[in-house]
């Protein structure tokens, strides 16, 4: 395909698949698109692990890595025990909702502050997790919330390696352009996990002719809600370069989803998710339960600053996790994960490959009906 992003990156179809699982990530690239591996949350150790474990099955296909260094959040620059505690108020609310739903008994241990992904969202810990990254042949490196830092920068251009940024407003996307990332993924208010408030639509050809004023050839790739080829085609109609995609990865066969949080998947619709802080401190579009209900109830506490509601939520969604799994139904109530408002269209499910041919196949019809207007 003659696509900028194609050329750029190596791959023979340009969509993208964001996901948090090694099988998926190896199964899109050897499908002819390309599969970005998600490494916030690990330590570099995993991190050296899981990569090199990509290395020895992808058959020297192109891949990426995805990071989450956010420009901000509580306590970025300072040490991590100068941040403040987790209020009582917040352990005690998660604690009763957990009692609720017959998960815990109220003691369940939640961290004060310190270490996982907010660690790795500091300046010191991204670099430690950049190292691994570019110790491996990765053919993209990819930043979410802001601006890359000028570390990830500088390591593109040193190892000719493409830098992409997260972008959910035209703004946004001009300060990504100034800043010198190589490709920009415009991700719309539908999307799964965190996101603004604009809509793909609206978005993504907003962002195509800002950027295009300017002069800048910095291709775009569309995000939020895409989960067939013909969301794919149109996007690239408006003025994508192709598609960032990451929740029509989750119910997949290779796909490490909680299989309960899978079942919810497939019979959902696109208006059983809800964009809240209740998991992170950003907004984010996850499934909705009734975990994200109590947090917009009236007399719940605001959720904390990025990174402190993760050490509140992470560890009581593991537990609800891991009871779901066992058939625990307070705990198969509770589950959420995140995904996109394209969840509605996710109702069958299919393994990794298959998914990129029924894109391939999807966006040719796509194309081809769209040329029928053409002289009638």
């Amino acid at each position: 395909m003659q696509s900028p992003i194609c050329t750029m990156l190596g791959i023979e179809f340009p969509l993208l698949a964001f996901s948090h699982c090694r099988d998926v990530v190896v199964a899109v690239s050897k499908a002819g698109g390309m599969g970005v591996f998600g490494a916030a949350s690990l330590p570099p150790e995993r991190l050296e692990e899981e990569l090199a474990w990509i290395d020895a099955h992808i058959g020297g296909r192109p891949y990426g890595v995805d990071l989450i260094v956010p420009n901000s959040f509580a306590g970025k620059g300072e040490a991590r025990s100068a941040l403040p505690p987790i209020p009582a108020e917040h352990k005690a609310f998660v604690a009763d909702l957990l009692v609720k739903h017959g998960v815990d008994d109220g003691n369940l241990a939640l961290p004060s502050v310190g270490g996982g992904l907010g660690e790795n969202m500091t300046d010191d810990g991204a670099a430690k997790l950049l190292e691994v990254a570019f110790r491996h042949p990765i053919k993209l490196i990819a930043n979410a919330l802001g601006v890359p830092p000028p570390l990830m920068l500088e390591l593109g251009k040193r190892f000719d390696v493409p830098v992409a940024a997260l972008v959910g407003t035209r703004d946004h996307a001009l300060a990504q352009v100034r800043a010198g990332v190589d490709i920009l993924v415009v991700a719309g208010g539908e999307a799964g996990g965190h996101c603004g408030e604009i809509a793909t639509m609206v978005l993504v050809p907003e962002v195509a002719a800002a950027v295009e004023a300017v002069g800048a050839t910095t291709p775009i790739l569309a995000a939020g809600g895409i989960v067939t080829g013909r969301q794919m085609a149109a996007a690239m109609a408006m003025g994508a370069h192709g598609a960032w995609t990451g929740s029509v990865w989750l119910t997949t066969a290779e796909a490490e989803t909680n299989p309960i949080v899978k079942e919810k998947m497939l019979t959902a619709t696109s208006r059983d998710t809800v964009r809240s802080k209740s998991r992170t401190g950003k907004p984010s579009r996850q499934l909705r339960s009734p975990w994200t209900d109590a947090w917009e109830a009236e007399g719940a506490p605001k959720p904390l600053p990025m990174p402190l509601q993760s050490l509140v939520s992470e560890p009581a969604l593991r537990k609800v996790d891991k009871l779901s799994e066992g058939g625990h139904e307070g705990a198969k109530a509770l589950a959420t994960y995140w995904v996109g408002q394209g969840v509605g269209l996710m109702n069958e499910a299919m393994g990794t490959g298959q998914v990129v041919q029924e894109f391939k196949t999807d966006w040719i019809a796509a194309c081809e009906r769209l040329n029928g207007f053409i002289g009638h």
